[in-house]
């Protein structure tokens, strides 16, 4: 149905009585989106500039002439048809003709308990020791459950991309065979998706720690939106309203966050918290060397060494 269809249907089933949900579930809409309807003045119903039948032809030929950019399909009707219709108008006469095809879901990825986990990293402004900085926040996540595992670097090369990694799989007390990345230079020594090459360095590092990594493919950001959602959560409920004396206090802080808020909260879409449905997840997922431990106090204090920032 075109959107005037729509908020007619609406209108029509509101005239009859029928409650807010029940609209909400025939028509298959969001009840803001009904509520917003219901909330319009009555008068907006009758377009004010209806399109007529050579209009309309005039506009299909245009859409495709310009590709579907209205400002061109603006210009066009103005030089070659004397039409100047706003560009609220014109968009809305797109619509009304149903011009452009509707947007087609990415589609739903379904993980298995221990199958895959993903990792990225996201740049965030903040103040350190009363400076505004730019910090690289490196995420990773349990596909399955959830788990998110945050840390601040000041930058982000392979030597940080180690250490990240390997305080990662100790937080999650595991990994799973696969991590998904996307197609940095950090890992990738060349190529990209599924003809990535990986850097030598970084895949035995991943190998000592039980997985390795796949590139998804270029252009393809949803193949690993467990790990991209929540960097904008982090920016938005982890970062305002705090102050950090310096990256061990950030770091601190963050790590906090994600044991008491980002993997306590209860997710919709898990019907539980990422740490109880972690309690499920964690028997399929790799074992950590046992010289995980030393490993990792060895490489922290030639990293503090190395890093004036700390770690």
């Amino acid at each position: 149905m075109t959107p005037i269809d729509i908020r007619a249907s609406v209108l029509t089933l509101h005239q009859q009585s029928t409650g807010l949900r029940e609209i909400s579930r025939v028509l298959h809409l969001s009840r803001n989106t009904v509520r917003g309807i219901l909330r319009e003045p009555q008068g907006v119903q009758t377009p004010a500039h209806p399109v007529n039948e050579v209009t309309q032809q005039q506009l299909t030929e245009v859409y495709a002439r310009a590709k579907g950019n209205a400002v061109r399909m603006a210009q066009i009707l103005a030089d070659e048809y004397k039409l100047h219709p706003p560009y609220s108008t014109l968009t809305r006469w797109v619509r009304q003709a149903e011009l452009r095809q509707p947007p087609k879901r990415s589609g739903e990825y379904h993980f298995e308990p221990g199958q895959e986990m993903q990792h990225d990293t996201s740049p965030h402004k903040m103040e350190v020791a009363g400076k505004s900085i730019t910090a690289q926040c490196a995420g990773l996540t349990l596909a399955y459950s959830r788990r998110l595992f945050i840390w601040y670097y000041p930058r982000f090369t392979r030597f940080e991309a180690k250490d990240f990694l390997l305080r990662a799989a100790q937080f999650m007390d595991g990994t799973c065979p696969l991590c998904v990345i996307d197609n940095t230079s950090v890992i990738l020594a060349g190529g990209a998706g599924p003809d990535a090459v990986f850097a030598p360095e970084m895949a035995a590092f991943a190998r000592a720690l039980g997985f390795k990594f796949m590139a998804h493919r270029v252009n393809d950001p949803d193949r690993k939106a467990r790990i991209e959602r929540p960097f904008a959560w982090v920016e938005d409920n982890f970062l305002p309203g705090r102050s950090f004396s310096s990256f061990d206090d950030l770091n601190a802080q963050a790590l906090k966050w994600c044991v008491e808020v980002a993997n306590a909260k209860p997710k919709r879409s898990l019907g539980m918290a990422p740490e109880v449905a972690y309690v499920m997840e964690k028997p399929y997922c790799e074992w950590l060397p046992e010289c995980a431990s030393i490993w990792r106090q060895r490489y922290c204090a030639e990293l503090r060494i190395c890093t004036p920032w700390g770690a």
